[in-house]
């Protein structure tokens, strides 16, 4: 992932991390599989799309809270 409008540290100590992310083969894969995780409930925060640094994903909130980002 690459941003380069992002050029400095978080001046305050961050714990924890923002999300996981798993590369799940393909863009078919990640709509399917979206399409399933909202089909049994689970929240879809967003996408599927194409995102500004051209990866293709989708951003679901599992059921502790945790976004899990499911890219191509």
């Amino acid at each position: 992932m690459s941003r380069i409008d992002v050029d400095q540290r978080p001046t305050l100590e961050a714990l924890g991390y923002c999300h996981l992310s798993i590369s799940v083969g393909g863009e078919q894969r990640v709509d399917e599989l979206s399409s399933q995780m909202h089909a049994s409930g689970l929240h879809i925060i967003d996408g599927p799309r194409r995102t500004g640094d051209g990866y293709y994903e989708a951003v679901v909130v599992d059921p502790e809270g945790n976004r899990i980002e499911l890219t191509a």
